[in-house]
């Protein structure tokens, strides 16, 4: 698949704006004096150069801190005077864009419960038409990647070339320790189709509390990802939103000083010969193991036939029970994560049913095949 998107390199957005683009506040603006001693000990602790404050908070039930609202657009306004910081907001329809502009945010971003939905964000983007402003777009709540492309795309259309994406990860399975899934490998394949295409990583989101933070946002760093949004508060404990996954402006700076930023590629030589040979290896067992995999194949395919002539039926579940067991324990034997080999053979089986559903359906018998 070919997204053809018209996009501006991140540190053409505002004069003076640097890669990689840490941005750092409060998941909700709360008071004047909050915003106000937030973006001071940021701007005292930190290089960050981007404010964050929530100002509309769509919660999951009414009842809970929804956003101050409009007033707290003031204080962003204030603080970026005060503190020099560009500011960012999230925007969830026309009336938000109309009134973060108002008030000179720097940044906007759509958040995931607004991506979820092409008519809101269809809003946004014909409010944004005719605006010279950056937007991040953050993943849709569940792993749908086509629904965090046609959002990237809407905006795109509507002019907007400053154009972005946050890997806020995605809703968690009972019993992660994450509050949402990474998933590495979806902004990874965005990144694969879109690869001019800025991404940061929402740590904070991700993690759900303090203690992961920093990994994930050293994770987000080696999958060469072009930034942080780490949720920032003077008094975390007291937040009236989010308050796990909040760290102090102190804390930031030690996980910001201790963050490895690595190199996307070298000039030594040797280190590239030694890559090149070492990917060479892994070429010519890639062609062995495809090799593997089309035998097994043909294999399930003669097995069908004989299932088939028999009237037997495709899945059995005893079978499809052992072959799990057998085959994790022998990949933690050879020292293969459990989880790995599980998910491994579950597509292989799953294309084995498919290929046992074709035969059966096919009317093919094994004389005729012969």
């Amino acid at each position: 698949m070919k997204v053809n998107l018209t996009l501006s390199p991140l540190e053409n957005w505002i004069e003076g704006l640097n890669a990689p683009l840490i941005i750092g506040g409060p998941c909700s603006a709360e008071s004047e004096e909050q915003v106000l001693e937030t973006a001071r000990q940021i701007k005292a602790n930190t290089n960050i150069q981007v404010l964050r404050a929530g100002i509309w908070k769509p919660r999951t039930r009414p009842g809970a801190f929804e956003g101050i609202g409009v007033v707290g657009l003031k204080w962003l306004e204030k603080a970026k005077a005060e503190t020099g910081l560009l500011t960012a907001v999230e925007v969830a329809n026309a009336e938000h864009v109309e009134l973060a502009l108002k008030f000179n945010v720097d940044i906007l971003w759509v958040g995931a419960r607004t991506t979820v939905n092409p008519f809101s964000v269809q809003e946004v983007a014909d409010a944004l038409k005719g605006h010279d402003v950056p937007v991040l777009v953050k993943n849709p709540i569940n792993p749908d990647l086509q629904l965090w492309i046609g959002a990237l795309e809407r905006i795109n259309q509507a002019g907007i070339t400053k154009l972005g994406g946050i890997h806020r990860g995605f809703s968690a399975k009972s019993g992660s320790q994450y509050r949402n899934d990474p998933t590495w490998e979806i902004p990874i394949e965005l990144k694969r189709i879109i690869p001019n295409l800025p991404i940061i990583c929402d740590p904070s989101h991700i993690a759900g509390n303090r203690a992961l933070i920093e990994p994930v946002s050293q994770k987000a760093f080696d999958m060469q990802m072009d930034g942080v949004m780490i949720e920032t508060h003077i008094d975390p404990d007291n937040a009236l939103s989010d308050a796990k996954q909040q760290i102090t402006p102190k804390t930031l700076a030690g996980i910001l000083d201790r963050l490895i930023i690595r190199e996307a590629n070298s000039e030594d030589v040797d280190f590239e010969l030694r890559l090149k040979n070492l990917r060479e290896k892994i070429d010519k067992i890639d062609n062995e193991l495809l090799e593997v995999l089309a035998q097994r194949m043909q294999v399930a395919e003669e097995i069908a036939m004989h299932k088939k002539e028999h009237n037997i039926t495709i899945l059995q579940v005893g079978r499809y029970e052992e072959i799990m067991e057998n085959r994790v324990k022998k990949g933690k034997d050879l020292l293969l994560q459990e989880q790995f080999v599980h998910d491994l053979y579950e597509m292989i089986h799953n294309n084995s049913i498919k290929r046992q559903t074709a035969i059966m359906n096919s009317g093919e018998t094994k004389a005729e095949n012969a």
